[in-house]
């Protein structure tokens, strides 16, 4: 489909203050709309200032996570939380109500407009005018999680290290060494503990009281309308933790196991598992955001030359400004950035932002890769005239991204010149494929059950999270670090930000192994060719569709998980050790 224009929102546009934004939306609720042409040509107006107004958020949430110690970007982030979008989001919901309307006079294409008519329903019938103060309340909290974890730094090695900089200690052969920087890092962090404990609970009484105002039993039901979850249920996530505890558990106890046996001690402590168990060296796969990029960029292109092509004019990796001076890269980790990784596109322009914090670690390699498949999806789809269909489901999203982090395994050899180094990124990579799953189920039971459960008391929360781990985690020894064990889920943003934004990272990895099993067995052409078809549909078809159109089943159970990771584990013993 090629970008169809319109010139209803001004071309030099920045919606810093409502006075600017509400006559166009004004203008929407108001025009005359007389049949199928009309309504086409104000779809594709809202779209624009959706848009618009949407970049507007992203360069103010760019900026103020890539400096969090900068005042004036904070300042206006926080602006526009409390004073733009308050009056937003009850304007977006008049024309939600008005599009759902016109959808009713005016019939549409089901073909092209179903998607959006139904999300469209899903968030009027979900709007409350009372949820409004509240969710500005939460964005603004939201901020506070990402200020502190942003402020955490520790005095190590004779010098200041951030959080993630610590995480190359992890990997060192000295284990006292990589205890003394566990315990360092983690001291740090249970500083914080109370006041990242009272941030939850004042979240979730919030969360809750959304979900009540909203005529919901509590927040699990609210969020799954909310997200647009309307192809699968709670009882699915359920059925997906079961399957992992029945088909990864044991493939994860049998590499902790092997990890005992060959570090040569009596018990797994939670500085034992980043750490090469044969004795070598850690992986160095680049030494800044520059050269993580040109290494990069040398593996899309012999992937793929047209995904290589997207990849390069995302920028050279030197850039530590944020957006101030167009780049679309921040990469290097930095005292006062935010914590996490993400890519963010900018809706109008139409061009995407990759943020991390590149430490010099086999897993930023990940984290590029991952990111780059994000900014594919973006721009895969960058010609579609909706904003609403240039967004997919996240289950979906996520396989754009988890995707090339395996289809890219067979060129690692530009950031591992020595072979068994590449190799032993791969095995990396492979084991993390599968064993990243117990922590997803982890993850989203601990939300099913803190949701269901709003009024439970802090050790009624430990006691819980102790029990998910005891299911799902790794065989480590505790014995005298049990101040810290209860509270390892505050390192999760996710929890904090994006609240039960979790289990669709299992949904899609599932996804994205089944594409580079495709590549296995078919070649890579036809793999890449599904992924890049089933992408260019950005969100315009129900996400079953999309994973169709990948070739994928939409399954996240039992026969799944088994089947993935029995392949994974014959993948496994093709590798050297």
């Amino acid at each position: 489909m090629t970008q169809m224009m319109t010139d209803f929102v001004p071309a030099e546009f920045d919606a810093y203050s409502w006075e600017i934004v509400e006559p166009l939306y004004t203008e929407l609720q108001n025009r005359p709309v007389e049949s199928v042409a009309d309504f086409e040509r104000w779809l594709l107006d809202r779209s624009e200032l959706d848009a618009a107004v949407s970049e507007s958020a992203a360069k103010r949430y760019v900026n103020m996570t890539c400096d969090t110690a900068d005042e004036a970007k904070e300042k206006a982030y926080l602006d526009f939380v409390e004073n733009v979008m308050p009056k937003l989001k009850p304007a977006s919901f008049e024309l939600d109500k008005r599009q759902a309307a016109l959808a009713e006079v005016h019939a549409m294409p089901a073909e092209r407009y179903s998607v959006m008519e139904r999300d469209v329903k899903a968030g009027v019938e979900l709007y409350r005018d009372e949820n409004v103060p509240i969710q500005t309340e939460l964005a603004k909290m939201g901020q506070q999680y990402d200020a502190t974890i942003g402020a955490m730094t520790v005095e190590f090695d004779g010098e200041e290290k951030t959080l993630p900089q610590m995480g190359t200690y992890q990997e060192s052969q000295d284990r006292s060494v990589r205890e003394q920087a566990w315990r360092v890092t983690s001291d740090r962090r249970l500083a914080d503990e109370e006041k990242l404990s009272q941030l939850y609970d004042d979240m979730i009484e919030k969360r809750h009281q959304m979900a009540l105002n909203a005529g919901f039993d509590n927040f699990v039901g609210y969020a799954f309308k909310a997200k647009g979850r309307f192809d699968y249920t709670p009882e699915m996530c359920f059925a997906f933790h079961d399957a992992i505890e029945k088909h990864v558990m044991p493939f994860v106890k049998r590499l902790d196991a092997k990890r005992t046996a060959e570090l040569g001690v009596d018990s797994l402590r939670p500085w034992d598992l980043s750490v090469d168990p044969k004795g070598r060296a850690p992986l160095k796969p680049f030494t800044n955001g520059a050269d993580l990029v040109a290494k990069t960029r040398t593996v899309f292109d012999r992937l793929d030359p047209k995904l290589g092509a997207m990849f390069r004019s995302l920028g050279d990796g030197t850039n530590d400004q944020g957006l101030s001076n167009g780049d679309l890269l921040d990469l290097d980790s930095r005292k006062g950035k935010a914590p996490g990784g993400y890519q963010y596109m900018q809706d109008r322009s139409r061009v995407p932002f990759i943020f991390m914090n590149a430490a010099g670690l086999h897993r930023d390699v990940e984290t590029m890769v991952h990111e780059a498949g994000h900014a594919f999806h973006s721009m895969l789809c960058v010609d579609e005239p909706l904003v609403h269909y240039r967004e997919s489901p996240i289950e979906f999203a996520e396989v754009a991204s988890m995707t090339m982090e395996l289809l890219t395994m067979p060129y690692w050899d530009a950031y591992y010149p020595d072979p068994s180094d590449a190799d032993r990124a791969r095995r990396k990579q492979m084991e993390g494929s599968i064993g990243l799953l117990p922590w997803i189920a982890t993850i989203d039971a601990f939300q099913h059950w803190v949701y269901t459960n709003p009024e439970h008391t802090r050790d009624e929360r430990a006691a819980a999270w102790l029990g998910l781990d005891d299911r799902f985690g790794h065989a480590v020894d505790w014995a005298g670090l049990e101040a810290y064990r209860p509270f390892i889920w505050q390192r999760q943003s996710h929890l904090y930000g994006v609240p039960f934004y979790y289990v669709e990272y299992g949904i899609a990895q599932l996804g994205a192994l089944g594409i580079w099993l495709k590549s296995l067995e078919e070649g890579e052409g036809p793999a890449l060719a599904a992924y890049t078809k089933a992408l260019s549909l950005g969100g315009s078809r129900p996400l079953p569709e999309l994973f169709e159109a990948a070739d994928l089943p939409f399954d996240f159970g039992d026969a799944t998980v088994a089947r993935l990771v029995e392949r994974v584990e014959k993948e496994l013993e093709k590798l050297p050790e």
